[in-house]
C-alpha cells in the first residue's frame, strides 16, 4: 500500500497556499515540517477530503493505485490523529475502541482485549477515559484508529501536547505499529525532533527539501 499525491495544489481565496508531489511507501513516514500557520493541517484536511470553507484544492490523491480524489471523506481509508486525542467522553476505554470496528464485525471483545493489550493497558477496558494519563489517551486514541483497518495514517502534530519523556515513547509507539502494519504516513509538525525519530523524508509544505 503506497501514498501517492500528484500535483496537489491547496489555495486559499484562489491563492496557493500548499503545494506538494510526493510518494509515501508502505511504512514509510512522510514529514512535511513547517511554522504553525502555513497549512500543515489543511494540507491533512485536503488528503482526507474534508477541507473547511474557503479553500479548494486541484490535483491527484492515490492510494495503493487507486484515485481517491473524488471520494466522501469515510470511503477514503485514510486514519488521522490529531494534537487531542479526542476520545469519547460518555464511552469507557473499550467503547471508545470498539467504534473504531466496523458494525457488526466478528470478534469484537477480542480485538478490543488484543488492541489493549498491545497498548499496554490491559484491564483498562472499563475505565472512563477522563482518568487514563495523557500517554494513556494517546494510546487509545491510536489502537481505535487502527482498528478501522486505515490503508494510510495521517498525524497532526499527535505528539505536541505531551511532556518529553511520553513524546519520546508515544512517537516509538506510533511509528512501530504503523511500520508493523506497512501503513504510509504523513506527519505534519514544526518540530525537527519529531521529523528526526520518523525517519523517513522530510518536505517543506511547498514540497521543496526542508
Amino acid at each position: 500500500m503506497s501514498l501517492q499525491i500528484e500535483n496537489l495544489e491547496i489555495r486559499r481565496n484562489g491563492a496557493v497556499m500548499v503545494a506538494l508531489s510526493c510518494r509515501v511507501a508502505p511504512g514509510e513516514v512522510l514529514s512535511i515540517m513547517g511554522p504553525s500557520g502555513c497549512g500543515k493541517s489543511t494540507l491533512l484536511m485536503a488528503l482526507i477530503g474534508a477541507l473547511p470553507p474557503g479553500f479548494s484544492a486541484s490535483g491527484r490523491i492515490l492510494l495503493d493505485g487507486h484515485d481517491i480524489t473524488g471520494l466522501p471523506t469515510h470511503q477514503r481509508r485514510l486514519g488521522i490523529l490529531f494534537q487531542d486525542d479526542i476520545l469519547f467522553p460518555h464511552l469507557s476505554v473499550a467503547g471508545n475502541l470498539g467504534f473504531g470496528l466496523a458494525s457488526g464485525a466478528r470478534d469484537r471483545d477480542r480485538l478490543i482485549a488484543d488492541a489493549l493489550a498491545e497498548a499496554g493497558l490491559e484491564g483498562m477496558g472499563r475505565r472512563d477515559p477522563a482518568t487514563l494519563s495523557g500517554g494513556e489517551r494517546a494510546r487509545v486514541a491510536l489502537m481505535r484508529t487502527l482498528l478501522s483497518e486505515p490503508r494510510a495514517l495521517l498525524l497532526d502534530e499527535p505528539f505536541s501536547k505531551l511532556d518529553t519523556d511520553r513524546r519520546a515513547r508515544m512517537r516509538e509507539f506510533v511509528f512501530q505499529r504503523a511500520r508493523a502494519r506497512d501503513l504510509p504516513v504523513v506527519l505534519v509538525t514544526h518540530d525537527r525532533a519529531d521529523a528526526q525519530a520518523a525517519g523517513g523524508p522530510v518536505l517543506g509544505v511547498t514540497g521543496t527539501a526542508a
